[in-house]
C-alpha cells in the first residue's frame, strides 16, 4: 500500500453573497424558493441503506405561511432508534479503519457541493423550513456550514499531528482513535449550520451517529443528508431519524455502546440528559462524551464614552436578525443615562423602517418566528411586560399568528434590573433596556454578572479602555464570546470558535480543534528498539 504525510488544503472562510439585484445568486435563489414551493416533499429517515417511511407522517410548513404545506416528513419510534444504531454500529469497523485523508476528502467534496450546486437549494430549504432571510440563511446554511467542513478537516491534521517526544532508543507516538461506540447528535432549529456540524464533525474522526434533528429543521436536515451521501459518506456512518426525544433517550441512553452525546437546545433538556446519563453510568463501555451549547441571556453593556450611533446599531441587528432565535442574541442591554435618549432616537427610528413578512420578500428584515408554541411564549411575556409598572414597552409590542407567526421587533425600558424580561430567555424579537446612572459603571458591571445564570455571549461598547478592560476582567466568565464595540452575535468559524459556560454549556468550542478532540480518545504507543536484557541497574553496584 502506498502511503505519505499529506497537506489538506488550507482552510478559508466562505465569501457572503450579496443577493443583490440583479445578481446570479439572487436569482437561483429566487428559483430555487419558487421549485420548494411547488413541489410537496415525502421526506424518509435515513438508517443503514434503507430510506425509511413510517406509518406516521407529519407535515411541515413555512412559519410565516403556516396554511402552505412544504411536505411530509415520516416520524419513527423506538424500533427505528434501535435499527439506527445497529446501523451505526455496523458501519463503525469499516469507516473507523479508513485513511484519515479519505474521510477528509468526503467532507471537503461535502462543502464543495454546498459552495456549489446544492448553495441555493440548502438555502431555500433553510429559509422556508426555519423562516430566514435570504442573508441569514446565506451565513448559516452555505457559509457557516461550509466552514465547518473545511476547517475542521484542517482541525483533524492538526490534531493527528501534535506528538510526543522521543527519548534515545525510543520511539513515541499516538494515535487518536475514534470513540469506542456510536455518538448520539441532538440538534436545533436554528442553525443549518450547527444541525450539520454536530452529526459531520464526530463523524470526520471516524466515529458513527444517530441524529435526532429538531422537527422544524427536518426539511433543512433532508437536504444536509442529500449532500452528505452524494459527497460519499457511507450509508450508516451517519443515521438521521425523526423520532420523540425522550423515546429516543430512553433507548440511547441505556445503550452499554453509547459513546458521546452532541448536543444544541435548551438547558433544560441537556440538564435531563447529563441526569439520564450520570443514573446509567455503569451500563456504559467507557465514560461518555459529553459536548453541550443551550441557552443564553445575552447582554450589551455601554459606557458612558460609547458611540451611540453604533451602539443602537448592534442592539437591532445582535437583538433583531433571525427574530431574536439565536443562542447569542442580544436580549438584555444596559445604557448609560448620558446616552439613552440618543440611542433611544436611533432605535426607534430603526425600527420604524423595518420592514416584517415573508422570506420570500428580500425587503423583509424581520420573518416569522418558528412555531405557534413559540409566538405564544414570546406573547406572553410581550403582555405581561404591558401590565408589569416597571416596564414600558417602548417599540413594538405587536404580534399577529393568522398568516404567520409574526411578532413585532419589541423594546422594554424597564426600571427594574431585575425584572421578568432582564433575566429570563425568551428566545424571540424582545430586547428589554436597564438604564444606569451613567457614574455607575462599575457596580453595573457587577449586575451584569450576577443576572443570569447563563454565560454565552456578551458585548461592552466603549471608547474608553480603562472601561473595555475593566469590563473584560469582571465579566470573565459571563460569556464565553465576548465582543468589544460589536454584536454578541455573528461568531465565524475559525475566527470566533463558539460556546458558553456556566448554564450555557460545556464550552467545547464548535469551531475550533477543542470540539474535534472531544472526539476521539487517545492511545500513546511507545516502542523501544533496544530493550534491557538485566533487571539490575547501575545504582545497585557495590563501591
Amino acid at each position: 500500500m502506498s502511503t505519505g504525510f499529506f497537506e489538506v488544503p488550507v482552510p478559508k472562510n466562505e465569501p457572503v453573497l450579496s443577493y443583490a439585484p440583479g445578481s446570479p445568486e439572487r436569482s437561483a435563489l429566487k428559483k430555487a424558493l419558487a421549485e420548494a414551493r411547488a413541489h410537496e416533499l415525502d421526506i424518509p429517515m435515513y438508517i443503514g441503506a434503507k430510506r425509511v417511511r413510517a406509518g406516521t407522517k407529519k407535515r411541515l410548513a413555512p412559519p410565516h405561511d403556516h396554511k402552505h404545506t412544504l411536505g411530509w416528513y415520516h416520524e419513527g419510534d423506538t424500533t427505528h432508534v434501535e435499527q439506527a444504531i445497529t446501523a451505526a454500529l455496523n458501519a463503525k469497523s469499516l469507516w473507523a479503519d479508513m485513511g484519515w485523508e479519505h474521510r477528509a476528502s468526503i467532507f471537503l467534496k461535502a462543502a464543495d457541493l454546498v459552495a456549489g450546486p446544492y448553495r441555493a437549494k440548502l438555502n431555500a430549504a433553510t429559509m422556508l423550513g426555519q423562516s430566514k432571510s435570504a442573508y441569514q440563511a446565506e451565513i448559516d446554511s452555505a457559509c457557516e456550514f461550509i466552514d465547518f467542513l473545511r476547517f475542521n478537516v484542517g482541525y483533524m491534521t492538526e490534531i493527528y499531528s501534535q506528538q510526543p517526544q522521543s527519548g534515545p532508543g525510543i520511539w513515541n507516538r499516538m494515535e487518536h482513535r475514534p470513540l469506542e461506540g456510536f455518538v448520539f447528535a441532538i440538534t436545533p432549529f436554528n442553525f443549518t449550520a450547527i444541525a450539520g456540524n454536530l452529526p459531520a464533525s464526530a463523524a470526520l474522526m471516524g466515529n458513527t451517529v444517530v441524529w435526532k434533528p429538531a422537527d422544524a429543521q427536518i426539511y433543512s436536515a433532508h437536504v444536509i443528508m442529500e449532500i452528505l451521501l452524494e459527497a460519499g459518506v457511507p450509508e450508516g456512518v451517519i443515521n438521521l431519524i425523526y423520532v420523540d426525544g425522550p423515546a429516543a433517550g430512553d433507548v440511547i441512553f441505556k445503550h452499554p455502546d453509547f459513546a458521546g452525546i452532541h448536543f444544541t437546545g435548551s438547558t433544560g433538556v441537556f440538564q435531563s440528559i447529563w441526569k439520564a446519563i450520570g443514573e446509567n453510568i455503569q451500563v456504559y463501555k467507557g465514560y461518555p462524551r459529553i459536548v453541550g451549547e443551550t441557552g443564553g441571556k445575552d447582554f450589551v453593556i455601554a459606557h458612558k464614552s460609547a458611540d451611540a450611533r453604533a451602539l443602537a446599531t448592534a442592539l437591532v441587528r445582535g437583538a433583531f436578525e433571525y427574530q431574536g432565535q439565536k443562542c447569542s442574541a442580544a436580549s438584555r442591554a444596559y445604557i448609560p443615562s448620558n446616552l439613552w435618549e440618543e440611542v433611544k432616537g436611533y432605535l426607534l427610528a430603526d425600527l420604524k423602517e423595518i420592514q416584517m413578512g415573508p422570506v420570500e420578500d428580500f425587503r423583509n428584515f424581520v420573518n416569522a418566528v418558528i412555531s405557534e408554541k413559540s409566538f405564544d411564549k414570546i406573547a406572553r411575556y410581550i403582555d405581561n411586560a404591558k401590565e408589569d409598572l416597571r416596564s414600558t414597552v417602548i417599540a413594538g409590542g405587536g404580534y399577529d399568528k393568522s398568516v404567520g407567526y409574526f411578532v413585532e421587533p419589541t423594546v422594554i425600558e424597564s426600571i427594574d434590573p431585575q425584572s421578568v424580561t432582564m433575566c429570563e430567555e425568551i428566545f424571540g424579537p424582545v430586547l428589554t433596556v436597564y438604564v444606569y446612572h451613567s457614574e455607575n459603571f462599575e457596580q453595573t458591571l457587577e449586575l451584569v454578572d450576577q443576572t443570569s445564570p447563563y454565560a454565552l455571549t456578551g458585548s461592552i461598547f466603549s471608547q474608553d479602555r480603562y472601561a473595555v478592560e475593566m469590563a473584560s476582567k469582571k465579566l470573565m466568565h459571563a460569556a464565553g464570546n465576548f465582543y468589544i464595540n460589536d454584536k454578541p452575535t455573528g461568531a465565524v468559524v475559525g475566527q470566533q470558535p463558539f460556546g458558553g459556560s456556566r448554564a450555557s454549556g460545556t464550552n467545547d468550542k464548535a469551531g475550533s480543534l477543542l470540539n474535534l478532540l472531544r472526539w476521539v480518545s487517545p492511545r500513546v504507543i511507545k516502542e523501544t528498539f533496544l530493550p534491557p536484557t538485566d533487571y539490575r541497574y547501575p545504582f545497585m553496584a557495590e563501591e
